[in-house]
Parts: C-alpha cells; structure tokens; sequence
C-alpha cells in the first residue's frame, strides 16, 4: 500500500560516525500541530540531540524543530523537551543500561510512518580517536577494492 510506505524527515549521520550503534529502538513523539507542520517542511535538526529518562517517563532532548511560517501564537519553543512514545517496560531497561553501562541514547533518524512522527533511538556506546581512524581506514580501503574491482569489469 501507498500509505505503508516510510517518508525520512532527517538522518543524524553524525551519530554513525560518533557512536557504536548496539541496537535501536522505535518511538513515536508528542508534538503540536505547527511542529508536525514544520516536520513537513524538514525543517528539523537533530545533530546535539539526545535522549534521556526522567520520572520514568523518555524525553528527547536538543533536538531544534523551526517555528512554522504560518504558525504566529501556536508556535512553541524550537528547542523544547519532547516527550517519547514508549512501552514503559522498554523505558526502563533502556534506563538501566544508559545508568550502570554508560551508554547513551541517540536519534538516528526522524521520519513519518503512516502519517506518525517516529523517532530510530540508538543505545550508542562512543567512540574513542583511534576507533573513528580505523572506520575511516577501513571505509577508504573498502572504496578501493570496490574501485578495482568496477575498473576491471570495463576492460
């Protein structure tokens, strides 16, 4: 079906290169009108953004949606605290390891499913120096082989 299909909003790239991605999660967010509106348009960055638990409840924070063009008094603050749909048994193990393993949370991408706001949440572990040089070594070798490998199929 034409509506199942999934429209990506904004990708955090950034993250990738950052983080260790150890598994990810989907959540809906509690937005206005005028920010879904916004959404839309793309207006969004997500690149210091974060999530965090507070209360028991998740919270997605840093991330800057634009005031809506049209919005005027229904506009809300671009860089409020937005509240994440999640099963409360998925908030709190995600709460337990970010506590006692140091790990993080991080928006991977924002995108509509079905008319939805959806949030890809990453339990992320950083990156130290020497980690990004070697991805970044093993992403130029690999660009290489492939380079050899399309040059050799033209002869």
């Amino acid at each position: 079906m034409a509506d199942d299909r999934i429209k990506i909003i904004a990708e955090n790239r950034r993250a990738r290169h950052e983080y260790f991605i150890l598994d990810s999660y989907e959540a809906g967010i509690a937005l206005t009108g005028t920010e879904v509106k916004s959404l839309r348009a793309g207006k969004v960055n997500l690149r210091d953004c974060y999530g965090m638990v507070k209360d028991g409840e998740m919270y997605l924070e840093g991330m800057h949606i634009s005031p809506y063009e049209h919005g005027n008094r229904y506009n809300v603050d671009p860089m409020r605290r937005r509240k994440l749909l999640m099963h409360k048994r998925q908030i709190m193990k995600l709460y337990g390891q970010v506590k006692q393993e140091g790990l993080t949370l991080a928006p991977l991408k924002l995108y509509f499913v079905r008319g939805r706001v959806k949030v890809e949440l990453a339990l992320c572990k950083g990156k130290k120096l020497y980690d990004k040089r070697d991805a970044a070594a093993a992403k130029v070798a690999r660009r290489e082989v492939e380079r050899a490998f399309r040059g050799k199929d033209r002869d």
